[in-house]
């Protein structure tokens, strides 16, 4: 693997080295050492070092009548000449810290003009490479004879694009990695809000469309020198990739298939590219059939979920068997028995399904429904509506039921709907989406639901910003995570499920185990199961709570304790990764009073439900107003915490954010609201002619 880093990557805007990124360079290329691969690096940067470094001692050499004087620009070679060996002194120290030896070898073009230079280079190389040290290539500036960039045609390379294209095709590189200070090449300024990442570069195809800026703010050639040496690598049979080098693992995901900057590969124009354009188009039809579907009567779309309940009871054999092909397929990779059950469809799931759909189909309809009704002035009414939110994108992992569940709300709240489950269940949700999009009428269209099938169309998903409205993850919480690290799509979910049971002092504990059980026990994987038990001091060593304890341990839960806990109640110990990881491990804290417990989950908790049990009405009171999470319960299990058991119908999801919903997502968290003014020709005119009145008015 070749590896070319741009000036703009190796310096930061003042000219001075940006040690972060070299550093995150240094640590991608040691891993990819120690994993077997041979890397080679191509780095530009000498001349922005040496001219900060000459800048800086001219300044200090400098007379008060020469700083008077327009300052001629430094030459290029003497920068070069200075700025080469701080370069590699930094390569060098950044690569020892990490065990790796690295080599310098500065080449003109004027070298390659010597037939038996390409030989020797290529034995000095390997014989590097065999030893796992890493040659560090730069074209030697302070020396080269080649004229301006460009102007001299016949010149074998111009920069240092050019050259690392030279270099793998003369060492017969696999992969040619460029890093730039963008993420690749845009069908557009890359801080236009309408372009587009090119993940595949077609010749034929992008060659006359792509309008290129200026050159690199530091360096010698900018984005156009890099597409045109990315292009001769390609045509020579080495693929490359254009990407950012400003992030600090996207070496790492390129190796890893991942799909991240832009590709050039010569069969690339016989490759289906259609994807670019797929997901823009999926959700730009998904908002022009939500549009339709607004324009229904209540009746209609309550018309199309009985419709979809009624599909579902008629194809049960049909959907089953897909979920048994995607089971056995499960099994055989080898999936966790967590995972399957999840996964699995039975008869009377698909039932529930539709019953659940009908109850959805039953709701009051939230489209355009009033919620405020307002005289602003004489003839002058304003009202505040509900409406939809546009287009949702939902990512959700291992639970075909989903996607119905989230289709049927989409449909009732008037959204259009992107969905991308697990390919895990790839073939139940291709049935059930078919099922669904089966009964929805030509007047909305087919496209009203879009099912996503690639996971490397999320990334593209993710950017389209001015058509995606809401996004809603499903899932772990490293997906939750990394939704929300890759997109400006508000995001609707949450990344952790740390949900507390508190007993207190005044508890009753027969209610305090059944509760305590059901919270834990009853789906330990659930987001609302229990996963901290709070117990006030006073109950330390009592019978109830020694039963209690002893009832979650014969349920197979292990407690993660204090040293109180330990020494007095001999609840076993596990270690705090086994507990991070196990639904069946759960951590036992004592606090001193109902301030502290609600302290600890403000502090500790991830906001999602939290519950108190006690008979002291003054406690509960006090916890339930300062507990700051979405859900909080007095003498119930967090369990409860669902959209069905709420009377929503269904949920998208369950929200610990504290903008738009909170707690299940159910059909009202699905819409937003707009203003109506109805008005008889009321002009401001400075507010000299408008009396305002602002008389609430019947919503009727």
């Amino acid at each position: 693997c070749s590896t070319k880093v741009g000036t703009a990557v190796v310096t930061g805007q003042n000219g001075r080295l940006a040690m972060g990124r070299l550093g995150a360079l240094c640590e991608q290329v040691k891993e990819l050492n120690f994993q077997g691969y041979e890397v080679i690096l191509v780095t530009s940067g000498a001349v922005g070092v040496g001219r900060q470094r000459l800048k800086y001692r001219k300044l200090i050499n400098s007379s008060f009548a020469d700083l008077q004087n327009p300052q001629l620009d430094l030459d290029g070679k003497a920068c070069a000449a200075v700025g080469q060996s701080g370069l590699m002194a930094i390569y060098d120290t950044l690569f020892s810290q990490l065990d790796v030896t690295s080599s310098q070898l500065l080449v003109t073009d004027r070298d390659f003009r010597d037939p038996s230079f390409g030989h020797q280079l290529r034995e000095t190389v390997v014989s590097l490479l065999d030893l796992k040290v890493i040659p560090v290539f730069n074209e030697n500036d302070a020396i080269s004879t080649r004229r301006a960039p460009y102007e001299d045609s016949s010149g074998i390379f111009w920069d240092n694009d050019s050259l690392a294209t030279l270099l793998a095709k003369e060492l017969d590189a696999d992969l040619l990695i460029m890093l730039s200070d963008v993420e690749g090449l845009y069908s557009g300024p890359p801080s236009d809000p309408q372009s587009k990442i090119i993940h595949t570069y077609i010749n034929e195809k992008h060659g006359k469309l792509i309008n290129f800026g200026e050159k690199s703010r530091v360096g010698r050639g900018g984005m156009q020198a890099k597409v045109a040496a990315a292009v001769t690598a390609a045509s020579k049979g080495v693929p490359a990739v254009i990407a950012s080098g400003f992030v600090t693992d996207s070496i790492i995901k390129i190796m890893r298939g991942e799909k991240i900057g832009t590709l050039f590969h010569n069969e690339a124009n016989v490759w289906d590219c259609s994807k670019e354009v797929t997901t823009r188009e999926m959700a730009v039809a998904a908002k022009d059939c939500s549009r339709h579907l607004q324009n229904l009567s209540s009746e209609e779309r309550k018309k199309i979920l009985l419709d979809i309940a009624g599909a579902l009871d008629a194809n049960v054999d049909l959907i089953i068997s897909e979920n048994e092909a995607d089971l056995a397929a499960a099994q055989d990779s080898g999936y966790e028995k967590s995972l399957v059950a999840r996964m699995t469809l039975k008869a009377g799931k698909i039932t529930s399904l539709a019953e659940s759909i009908r109850a959805i189909a039953d709701m009051e309809d939230p489209i355009s429904h009033t919620l405020k009704k307002t005289e602003v002035a004489k003839d002058l009414v304003f009202e505040k509506m509900y409406c939809p939110l546009g287009v949702l994108l939902i990512i959700f992992e291992s639970r075909p039921d989903a996607l119905v569940q989230i289709a049927a709300l989409a449909i009732r709240s008037g959204n259009g709907l992107l969905l991308k489950g697990g390919k895990e269940a790839m073939r139940s949700n291709t049935i059930l989406h078919k099922v669904i999009t089966s009964v929805i009428p030509d007047a909305v269209g087919k496209k009203l639901i879009g099912l996503v099938k690639s996971k490397d169309e999320i990334a593209d998903l993710l950017k389209l910003d001015d058509v995606i409205d809401l996004v809603i993850p499903r899932g772990s919480n490293r997906l939750v995570s990394q939704i929300k690290a890759q997109t400006k799509i508000p995001v609707l979910g949450h990344a952790d499920g740390i949900c507390h049971v508190y007993i207190d002092k005044s508890a009753d504990m027969d209610m305090a185990k059944r509760i305590v059980l059901d919270a834990k026990v009853d789906y330990p994987a659930a987001c609302n199961a229990m996963e901290t038990l709070l117990v006030h001091k006073d109950l330390n060593k009592t019978e109830g709570l020694d039963d209690l304890l002893m009832e979650l341990a014969k349920e197979g839960v292990v407690i993660y304790g204090g040293p109180v806990a330990h020494d007095t109640l001999k609840v076993p110990k596990v270690d705090s990764f086994h507990h991070e990881y196990s639904s069946m491990a759960c951590t036992l804290e004592f606090v001193d009073d109902v301030q502290s417990a609600i302290d600890h989950i403000n502090r500790y908790g991830s906001a999602h439900t939290d519950c108190i049990i006690t008979t002291d009405k003054r406690s509960a009171d006090t916890f339930l107003q300062q507990v700051d999470s979405a859900a909080v319960f007095h003498n119930a299990s967090t369990r409860f915490c669902d959209g069905t058991r709420f009377g929503l119908g269904a949920e998208v999801g369950i929200s610990t954010g504290r903008i738009h919903a909170r707690g299940p997502v159910g059909v009202d968290g699905l819409l937003t609201t707009r203003c109506i003014l109805r008005g008889s020709g009321q002009v401001v005119n400075g507010d000299k002619g408008v009396v305002y009145t602002h008389k609430d008015l019947p919503l009727q």
